[in-house]
């Protein structure tokens, strides 16, 4: 059952207002004896009430005496200060998330190795999409329409999505195609670079011959990409995620060659 004390009365103020309710104008002394708060707490009780505005004061009345507000103006006011409440949580918190993601940052080992790899469609799909999910500054994404581990098609979508919210945190996104990849995307993608993609300031896409595979390169020290199987080139062994600075600066270097060369991608590539 829900009570004054959920919207952040104390239990001696929860009382004291509901009294008010029932005797209507009343001295400090008469809200005291029908709401058993102690005759030494009910002025700091009735004074936090009133500065809630849920108790008012007749001033011209002596001794003075006190007045609740309407159950509905209470009501709102206490609602009013719950949210203000949580709202400056909610920018605390935000706060210290930003100080401890610049100190954790600096504390990353920049020249540090870490592997995870991922096996089948769903936790290629899964361990791809996360990656790009933790972009903070940069991300280059590659994407070849002959994956072997998943298919182009069914995560373009959902590629869309994780570009779209990468470029919502400040990332900036770049997009290498192979010339088969956007006529393999599903119409969505498409109305989606329309209205959301083809004039951010921080997203771009070229369109390269040379481009074989797919894979991401995240913040300039990860690479997510696919490994294929040594013994038939069309099946894929894995996904993998090295977080590996010295890795991912080379790769950066021959994506930037290969950017050069690209042309420029047009809306006339992607399917109907």
């Amino acid at each position: 059952m829900a009570d004054l004390r959920d919207l952040g009365l104390s239990k001696y103020e929860a009382r004291a207002y509901r009294s008010l309710l029932r005797t209507g104008p009343a001295t400090a002394k008469e809200v005291s004896q029908a709401s058993d708060v102690p005759m030494g707490r009910i002025y700091d009780v009735l004074n936090s009430l009133e500065g809630g505005d849920l108790v008012r004061t007749q001033a011209a009345s002596r001794p003075k005496e006190y007045v609740a507000a309407d159950p509905e103006t209470a009501l709102d006011a206490l609602l009013e200060q719950r949210r203000n409440e949580l709202e400056n949580r909610r920018d605390e918190y935000e706060r210290a998330a930003d100080e401890l993601h610049d100190e954790l940052t600096s504390e990353r080992a920049v020249g540090g190795q870490f592997w995870t790899a991922a096996m089948g469609e769903a936790e290629s799909v899964e361990l791809f999409l996360d990656r790009i999910g933790v972009a903070t500054d940069d991300l280059v994404i590659a994407a070849d329409e002959t994956s072997p581990q998943f298919d182009v098609a069914d995560v373009g979508v959902p590629l869309a999505n994780a570009v779209e919210a990468a470029l919502d945190r400040g990332v900036e996104v770049s997009v290498l195609m192979a010339p088969g990849t956007p006529e393999s995307l599903p119409p969505e993608v498409g109305r989606r670079y329309q209205s959301h993609l083809s004039d951010h300031d921080d997203f771009a896409v070229r369109v390269s011959d040379d481009l074989r595979g797919t894979f991401a390169l995240v913040d300039s020290m990860e690479v997510c990409i696919q490994v294929t199987n040594p013994l038939d080139g069309g099946d894929a062994l894995a996904t993998l995620d090295q977080q590996d600075a010295e890795l991912a600066g080379d790769l950066e270097s021959d994506l930037q060659a290969a950017w050069d060369e690209a042309d420029p991608f047009s809306m006339d590539r992607l399917g109907d």
